[in-house]
């Protein structure tokens, strides 16, 4: 054989192997996701209508990484999940970028909002919106803001002192994770929470909300009986108010991370009380 057409054959050969192997490690990827590889864990399929969607959206000094042991197991359960960005800069930016993001989706839609964003979950109107679900989260009336629901019970000895720097934006000092956010979590997991941090903008604390979803829309409330950065109390008033579903647990701000299965069940129970067929 002419060492050109070698060449050529080696070189094709070598490339179909790679693509071979490209595609199977993608359907293994692929059969992880949807729980098929794992006895025990197979996606269970027809439990909801079509393209039913559940909306993750993180909150303060996070990013779409804290919902990362929430997605597959909802995944497995033939729900369709997607993180929602929000650009941590206003109420009115977060509620918009929320917006655009259920732009993505054509089916029904659970909302769930973490701390802060369950502001911002509220923000948001559309038909196809079924339910709201506040994981250990804020949620301001017609007028309020943020900060004034935050603030309506004592701190707790181990919450962080913060103010915003220069340019109006509040980060979270390293060892508010450890100490408070997620206390609960393996040293490793606040760690990298710690390094990935967005920052909040003081303005998503000061603006007013507007009239929330919650008014007209059923809602859950998971309280973290062992949060230190949101009261448990203030907690407890918010999720009466709202007549939300309550399922209280001796969790820490942060259950995604130290107990993701509470919030799977939770989310799961919203959408099998309300995503309709």
């Amino acid at each position: 054989m002419e060492r050109r057409s070698f060449i050529g054959a080696l070189t094709a050969t070598s490339l179909g192997v790679g693509i071979a192997e490209s595609f199977t490690r993608f359907a293994q990827a692929r059969n992880i996701a949807e729980g098929v590889s794992s006895p025990g864990h197979a996606a269970k399929k027809g439990e909801f209508p079509e393209n039913s969607t559940v909306v993750l959206v993180h909150a303060a000094w996070a990013d779409g990484y804290c919902w990362s042991n929430i997605i597959l197991p909802l995944e497995r359960h033939g729900l369709k999940v997607i993180c929602a960005p929000i650009p941590l800069t206003s109420l009115t930016n977060d509620a918009t970028a929320l917006s655009w993001a259920l732009e993505r989706t054509t089916g029904p839609v659970i909302l769930v909002g973490h701390a802060y964003s369950g502001a911002v979950i509220a923000a948001v109107g559309g038909d196809r919106v079924k339910s709201l679900i506040y994981i250990t989260a804020l949620a301001p009336d017609q007028g309020e803001t943020v900060a004034k629901v935050f603030y309506l019970n004592p701190s707790n000895p181990e919450a962080p002192k913060m103010a915003p720097d220069s340019h109006g934006l509040i980060w979270m000092p390293e060892d508010g994770f450890r100490r408070a956010v997620a206390h609960k979590a393996s040293p490793d997991q606040t760690s990298i929470a710690a390094a990935v941090q967005r920052p909040l903008s003081i303005q998503c604390i000061q603006e007013s909300a507007p009239v929330p979803l919650w008014k007209s829309k059923p809602s859950w409330f998971l309280i973290a009986e062992e949060d230190r950065m949101i009261n448990p109390k203030t907690q407890h008033f918010m999720a009466d108010r709202m007549g939300a579903t309550v399922r209280s647990h001796p969790v820490d701000h942060t259950p995604m991370y130290s107990e993701p299965q509470v919030v799977v069940d939770i989310i799961l129970e919203a959408a099998r009380k309300t995503l309709s067929r």
